[in-house]
């Protein structure tokens, strides 16, 4: 099964999906974690990176998924293009998605972890809260739940995802 988590930064897909993977005992990658590769890889030379990191983590996760492992992809996952691919990467390994967006209802709250995040990837910049208000984050046409972190704990997260898989997983045994 491949999980494609997505969401505005600090809103805690990172610490859900970290949670999530340690639970499962699933392969977990995440995107920011492969840009900063690519920036360090490169001497910092470069100064934005497009699609690399995404089609990096495809690559990794089909990998993965072939080798009959489940995979959490931790991404922001703002546009439609990247949730299709990733979709397709899955189809491709004939394997089951559940696509969760993790989302922060209470503004307040989620600019203050915005405000009070640290990196945890060695010069990894972080984005402002301008930076999070003014990104381009479509609407999800397709998605199998959502989470909002406002309402949640990390370990009811956890909870909620695996009821929605097993759920996911009986309606196609039937």
């Amino acid at each position: 099964m491949l999980i494609i988590l997505g969401g505005l930064p600090a809103t805690g897909k990172t610490t859900i999906a970290k949670a999530l993977a340690t639970r499962l005992k699933a392969t977990y990658l995440r995107v920011d974690s492969i840009e900063q590769a690519i920036f360090a890889a490169d001497g910092n030379s470069v100064t934005e990176i497009g699609a690399e990191g995404y089609f990096v983590a495809y690559a990794v996760a089909a990998d993965n998924l072939q080798l009959g492992q489940t995979v959490i992809a931790d991404s922001v996952n703002s546009l439609e293009i990247t949730r299709q691919a990733w979709k397709n990467v899955a189809a491709q390994a004939h394997v089951k998605t559940i696509e969760i967006e993790i989302i922060c209802s209470d503004k307040g709250v989620h600019r203050k972890r915005v405000e009070a995040r640290l990196a945890d990837i060695k010069n990894h910049s972080l984005p402002n809260w301008n930076d999070v208000l003014n990104r381009d984050y479509e609407t999800w046409d397709s998605i199998d739940l959502v989470i909002d972190t406002a309402l949640y704990s990390v370990q009811k997260s956890v909870e909620l995802i695996l009821q929605n898989i097993e759920m996911k997983n009986q309606s196609r045994c039937k």
